[in-house]
């Protein structure tokens, strides 16, 4: 009965701004660390964001870093990706996952939930 919900994907314009959101129903979701992937068309799935039980450490590829910011509020059971400067390299399918423990964010192995996936399009 674990699910994670993305939300709030889309179609933007390069230079536009999107917030996705995710919302968990796993139990004890503020003990979990929190993090985005996204696999855009014949690629693998990459590293986006990742942030601690507290929200007080963030980790962010190196590809989104000073353009999306992670956060979470525990009372809703939520984790957000602030994604802004798009480019149309952005474009991919961006998926929540939640681990109990995680020795780096990055590292998508660790993480024991997944949802499906949101789609973002960032058109030129």
């Amino acid at each position: 009965q674990v699910q994670l919900v993305e939300s709030g994907g889309g179609l933007v314009q390069a230079g536009g701004s999107l917030r996705l959101s995710c919302a968990a129903s796993l139990r004890a979701f503020s003990t979990h660390v929190m993090g985005w992937f996204r696999q855009a068309p014949g690629k693998g799935r990459a590293f986006v964001a990742g942030i601690s039980w507290s929200g007080g450490s963030t980790g962010y590829g190196d590809s989104v870093k000073g353009r999306f910011t992670i956060s979470r509020d525990n009372a809703k059971n939520t984790v957000y990706l602030q994604m802004n400067s798009l480019k149309p390299e952005d474009t991919a399918v961006y998926y929540c996952a939640a681990a109990y423990y995680v020795r780096n964010y990055y590292n998508a192995p660790s993480y024991d939930y997944w949802g499906q996936g949101t789609q973002v399009t960032v058109s030129s």
